[in-house]
């Protein structure tokens, strides 16, 4: 499906914020460059943003602007920056992820001590896998196998992670766009997640835990 977008004019209406206060956090790089997209109207070129990612990034940011300089707030905001070596028992304890999904992480790739914000990611998606009830066990070590082999060549990009089952077969995907994505009437579709909109949601979940 395509993104709801929504104009600028609109955006700073209904976030209450400013031009100079939407452009001034596009320079510290607390919203990225690729938000702003250009497009062609009857009046000319308009700039459009994704809706639903610039309010609730507009929202954390006016929620934590006045306890973190805009400096410390791009470090918390942006995962490129974010370099974060948390323990297990902490992450476990502010309920981030699972016991579970540390479980199957640490039987398929070995005892966790410390984790990294790209672990921390991992054992996420993880988790919202097995919360929807499609996978178990041994599914989920295919995901966690599956990304950390190859979710390293797709994080420049959009990704999605699917886990398609078909006849007790399970296959872990990882593809760069799910919008036109289609499966035989047979293959049943047991996870498909945005991995951008869920690391959205796992950074706020980071920050408001103090990390």
């Amino acid at each position: 499906m395509d993104e709801v977008l929504i104009s600028k004019k609109d955006l700073l209406e209904q976030t209450d914020i400013t031009y100079g206060q939407l452009y001034r956090w596009k320079r510290k790089e607390l919203i990225p460059e690729e938000w702003f997209i250009r497009k062609s109207t009857f009046t000319g070129q308009e700039t459009f943003f994704p809706k639903d990612k610039m309010i609730e990034r507009i929202t954390r940011i006016k929620e934590l602007k006045d306890k973190l300089s805009l400096d410390e707030l791009a470090k918390a905001l942006s995962p490129k920056k974010k370099n974060i070596n948390i323990s297990l028992k902490e992450l476990l304890e502010q309920n981030i992820v699972s016991v579970n999904a540390a479980s199957i992480y640490e039987e398929q790739l070995g005892e966790l001590d410390t984790v990294t914000f790209k672990t921390s990611l991992y054992l996420y998606l993880l988790d919202k896998s097995l919360e929807t009830g499609e996978v178990g066990w041994e599914e989920g070590k295919q995901i966690v196998q599956t990304l950390h082999d190859h979710f390293h060549k797709l994080e420049d990009k959009r990704a999605s992670l699917i886990v398609l089952r078909k006849m007790g077969v399970v296959t872990v995907l990882l593809i760069t766009s799910s919008d036109d994505f289609y499966v035989d009437e047979k293959t049943k579709v047991a996870v498909l997640l945005d991995v951008e909109i869920e690391l959205e949601t796992l950074m706020n979940s980071l920050v408001k835990g103090g990390f």
